[in-house]
């Protein structure tokens, strides 16, 4: 394995090299703070429905990474195409409009309204509706329409009415990923999406991630391996700012490096 490979699964398969042009890719992408690479050089290629996790412990530039491709950070040296698009110097407002999205990990939400409205809110983003602002909400009838259906895909549209402070942490977290789906991304970015989730919670999590639309390249920060390995077809791992591995999930789990890094010897449980 080496940095930066184009990866796949097989020709014509979801997020196969063959199958379509490149949907993300990273040319030799650096970001520097006051003297040091929190991000050295890295470069990645994604293609049309692939599946890759991001791994490395603390300070190993996955979040930074994730800010210089949504364009809350700008890049010192490189380039990141985006449908072949050189957005690199683009602001974040303008890459959401060309399809990414991206989830945090702190809860992003609006705690006071309900579910509905979070999501009606989301939706409207994407609409020249925006602009009006004294039309009540509940006037948008097909927005309301597209939210519901979004929280029937993962069987919660009971709690379509529920002010999202009532509901439990995990079900908060299903709904955020639900907000990032109603601009209809090309790229979804996840930041470790089952943080602070208890093993049930985390179980369930993967269960709609798994449901995610197959169009959708999804890029996903994880601390949980175990996770990463499930729903990942392929692995990037960072240490120090820098690609040490890449490859398939069998590749990562054999890789001696990221065993003696990561792991603590043999990859025994993983």
């Amino acid at each position: 394995m080496s940095g930066g490979a184009v990866l796949g699964n097989g020709e014509g398969k979801r997020g196969a090299p063959g199958a379509a042009q490149p949907r993300l890719r990273l040319e030799k992408v650096t970001k520097t703070f006051e003297g040091l690479d929190a991000v050295k050089s890295v470069s990645l290629t994604a293609f049309p429905g692939e599946r890759r996790a991001i791994l490395g412990p603390n300070g190993a530039g996955k979040t930074t990474l994730f800010n210089l491709i949504t364009g809350d950070l700008l890049p010192t040296e490189g380039k990141i195409f985006f449908h072949e698009e050189d957005v690199s110097r683009l602001p974040c407002h303008q890459r959401a409009f060309r399809g990414m999205a991206r989830t945090f990990q702190i809860t992003n939400l609006f705690f006071n309204l309900s579910v509905i409205d979070n999501l009606v809110l989301g939706v409207q983003a994407l609409e020249r509706t925006k602009f009006s602002t004294f039309r009540p909400m509940n006037s948008y009838r097909h927005l309301y329409e597209r939210g519901t259906e979004l929280l029937a895909r993962i069987g919660i549209e009971s709690l379509k009415d529920e002010q999202v402070r009532n509901l439990s942490y995990g079900v908060q977290r299903q709904v955020e990923i639900m907000l990032a789906l109603t601009r209809e991304p090309s790229l979804l970015l996840l930041d470790e999406p089952t943080a602070g989730l208890s093993l049930a919670e985390a179980a369930t999590m993967v269960e709609v991630l798994e449901k995610l639309p197959s169009s959708i390249t999804i890029l996903i920060i994880e601390h949980d391996m175990d996770v990463a390995f499930k729903l990942a077809q392929n692995i990037t791992v960072l240490h120090y700012g820098e690609v040490i591995a890449e490859g398939s999930v069998a590749e990562v789990r054999a890789d001696k490096k990221v065993q003696e890094i990561y792991l603590g010897g043999e990859a025994k449980g993983c």
